[in-house]
């Protein structure tokens, strides 16, 4: 986890200032909380060879509210990506990441997500230690598990085969049914 990331300041003009760029994950989410005690605009971070935003601070609160945020947990990084881009082209805000290991990275702190998707390319075993993982971490939010045939995760709110006709509608109807709570700490990992 050594990708190099950018941390930026939003003015209040809402142009977006580059502050710095880092190399690794934990630097670049230390760097950003830094900056965020020492200001109250709008600071976030993003990969600086996919300009993914990765984590975000000091969001205003109808900005939280106006976009619902899926956190996707990805095994496989092209499919990982397919996932991501159907839904954000719905308006969902999603930070997909690949691997258990970045997932708890990137959450190591409680965020603000509505909803927590776990893919399907990885053993069963693995899939079902990040659900439960998940499930401790955020025991209000819903975790949809996407599976290979023949497979089901029971401690998922939703084990559902893994082609999108058969989790979108999910994805649609709890979403639509979530309520509005914003982020417990003010820190979101998702993608604007």
């Amino acid at each position: 986890m050594h990708g190099q990331y950018e941390i930026f300041e939003v003015m209040p003009s809402g142009s977006a200032r580059r502050i710095t760029a880092v190399s690794g994950l934990e630097f670049g989410l230390l760097t950003l909380r830094e900056l965020a005690k020492r200001t109250s605009n709008e600071c976030f971070a993003a990969d600086a060879k996919t300009r993914q935003i990765i984590a975000q601070m000091n969001v205003p609160q109808p900005k939280w509210r106006a976009t619902k945020r899926i956190f996707h947990v990805a095994y496989d990084e092209r499919l990982g990506d397919d996932t991501a881009e159907l839904l954000r082209s719905r308006g969902y805000g999603v930070m997909s990441v690949v691997g258990n290991e970045k997932a708890r990275a990137l959450l190591g702190s409680i965020q603000h997500y509505d909803l927590f998707i776990v893919d399907h390319a990885a053993a069963a075993a693995i899939r079902k230690e990040m659900v439960d993982w998940l499930r401790e971490k955020y025991p209000r939010v819903k975790i949809l598990a996407l599976n290979p045939p023949g497979q089901q995760l029971s401690n998922a709110d939703f084990s559902v085969p893994s082609g999108p006709e058969n989790w979108l509608p999910i994805v649609t109807q709890e979403l639509a049914n979530s309520g509005e709570t914003p982020g417990l700490n003010k820190v979101s990992t998702t993608c604007a």
